[in-house]
């Protein structure tokens, strides 16, 4: 008949079991280092693939914002030729010709005006060009493991 630790306190005189017993299965270092080497691992992959997304978005709105640039040259330059008609019609018409010439000019101006402002506020968003929540990401996953390392 085997005897239990209950079985040696109530027989006096039995000598204590000595042997380790295990209250729980632990993993060896090299398990664990190498589930942390893999965790980390993803952990690098998945902070690049959101760095990578950012930059696409960002691209995105960089070439969104140029192009507007673009078109309010295109738009500017437009105007540059209707205030050359509008002179020209000024000199060649007293009045009806070169006022409604002035018109579209302004007109033109202020389209162009409106697609540069847009432009800047696209180019501003997309600003800073580097992937800010990914980076932030990994500052906050380093931290989680200083902190989990130092418990």
């Amino acid at each position: 008949m085997m005897s239990t630790s209950e079985d040696r306190a109530v027989r006096p005189g039995t000598p204590p079991d000595t042997a380790p017993r295990p209250e729980h299965t632990e993993e060896s270092v090299g398990v664990l280092v190498s589930r942390a080497s893999q965790q980390l691992s993803q952990l690098v992959r998945e902070e690049m693939q959101l760095a990578q997304a950012e930059m696409v978005r960002k691209g995105k709105q960089f070439g969104i914002g140029g192009g507007l640039f673009g078109g309010a040259g295109v738009v500017a330059f437009l105007a540059l030729e209707a205030l050359v008609v509008t002179v020209i019609a000024a000199l060649a018409l007293v009045l009806p010709v070169w006022a409604s010439a002035l018109i579209v000019t302004g007109a033109l101006l202020v389209l162009a005006g409106i697609l540069a402002l847009t432009g800047k506020k696209e180019i501003g968003r997309a600003s800073p060009p580097t992937p800010q929540e990914a980076i932030a990401g990994v500052k906050a996953d380093v931290a989680e493991v200083r902190e989990k390392a130092h418990r």
